[in-house]
């Protein structure tokens, strides 16, 4: 219920600012459509502009980086390729830095600057207060990362997720639990909307199947740097695993200070935690850490060459929502070759009605909800330093 109360408020301040900040940049919230001439990404002639408000500062900005390189790939082969209806794509990055009053400004910004579709969205508590800005702005928001459930709770027509959601990401965790045999198991969330709707949607799910116990479930304050609290109520549990929903600053911290203080049961974190840093500031007990994730490029049958042109590009190895990114571009492109626009109701309409298009993920086909039909969550592995390929849920 607080956190609840915490995103209506924020949800609240942002379509405030989004009001105060959009009412003085060119009639972007007249008509029914995102409005403004054509300069503004939305006419009929020069660069047609996608906004991408990721982390590029702060703890995630590691993630943002694979995301805008994603982003980049798709729009530089789009435009190689001629574009889109003969107009050049241009890609609007702006940092939120998993901050809800920064990406509110950013989101406003990219905004007053013209995009017409935006394909950003990391950190789910810093996308949440961005749809009111994005709806009311009548801008479609294709997201390749951010996939908490409240993100699909606002049924906002705009929204469209391509990453699984946080209830799918459950199924499959307690999938995987039960084929492990585990029978008590601990539930750790940092509080932020993503962590903790996985932490609820978890335990639920274990509750209804009835077949686990779960001994522990709790949240801790992400930033900090000593846990021993949190640690010490996990030995006293002694959970067969614990699973940590947050991200993977504070995950590594955890999974560090366990190992050290003896614990023995297995580690399960979400795709939050899914990146090389964890790997490092976790030292030696990330080894054989489980992950609940969904691709990531090296898990993607047939994606060698897509790696290796990124590596070319970029001069380093693609990371975690690097591929969900470059579709995200994709999509967005298609949707507005379908919809012979760059008025939102038309792409949003174009969305609704996309069917098989290609994505890594599989042909795309939106639910009702605007999520995947099949969330596509994987168990991964660390071995030797690296996220690995455990179990791919599919018996």
């Amino acid at each position: 219920m607080k956190f609840a109360r915490r995103s209506t408020l924020i949800l609240g301040i942002a379509a405030a600012v989004a009001l105060g900040t959009t009412g003085c940049s060119g009639g972007l919230l007249g008509g029914g459509g995102s409005g403004g001439d054509s300069t503004s990404g939305s006419g009929d002639s020069g660069p047609i502009k996608l906004g991408m408000v990721i982390p590029i500062s702060g703890s995630s900005a590691p993630t943002g980086a694979y995301m805008k390189n994603g982003a980049t790939m798709a729009v530089d082969e789009i435009n190689k390729d001629g574009g889109v209806d003969g107009r050049k794509l241009e890609l609007l990055v702006e940092d939120e830095a998993c901050d809800a009053q920064q990406s509110v400004a950013a989101a406003n910004k990219v905004v007053s600057n013209g995009a017409v579709v935006s394909v950003g969205g990391y950190c789910s508590g810093a996308t949440l207060p961005e749809i009111p800005i994005f709806q009311k702005a009548n801008i479609p928001m294709i997201i390749p990362a951010a996939n908490s459930q409240d993100l699909v709770n606002q049924n906002a027509k705009n929204v469209f997720l391509i990453n699984g959601t946080g209830k799918q990401q459950s199924a499959a965790a307690l999938k995987f639990m039960k084929k492990q045999g585990y029978k008590n198991v601990a539930i750790v969330d940092d509080n932020t909307s993503y962590s903790k709707d996985i932490n609820t949607e978890t335990k639920k799910q274990i509750e209804e199947d009835g077949s686990i116990k779960v001994v522990l479930s709790t949240s801790v304050t992400a930033g900090e740097s000593d846990y021993s609290a949190v640690v010490r109520d996990i030995m006293n549990a002694k959970p067969d695993l614990t699973y940590w929903t947050g991200y993977y600053q504070e995950g590594g911290l955890i999974i560090n200070q366990l190992t050290k203080a003896g614990y023995k049961g297995k580690i399960m974190v979400a795709d939050g935690s899914v990146d090389p840093s964890l790997v490092k500031i976790a030292g030696p007990g990330a080894e054989g850490v489980y992950a609940t994730m969904t691709q990531t490029p090296d898990t993607i049958k047939g994606a060698e060459d897509w790696i290796a042109n990124y590596k070319k590009k970029f001069g380093s190895e693609p990371g975690p929502y690097s591929t969900q990114s470059y579709d995200a571009v994709r999509l967005a492109a298609e949707a507005i070759k379908k919809a012979g626009s760059t008025k939102g109701d038309d792409i949003i309409k174009a969305l609704e009605g996309i069917d098989g298009f290609k994505m890594f993920s599989g042909p795309l086909k939106f639910t009702p909800e605007h999520t995947l039909s099949s969330g596509g969550f994987v168990i991964l592995q660390v071995k030797d330093g690296k996220f690995v390929l455990a179990d791919d849920l599919s018996s």
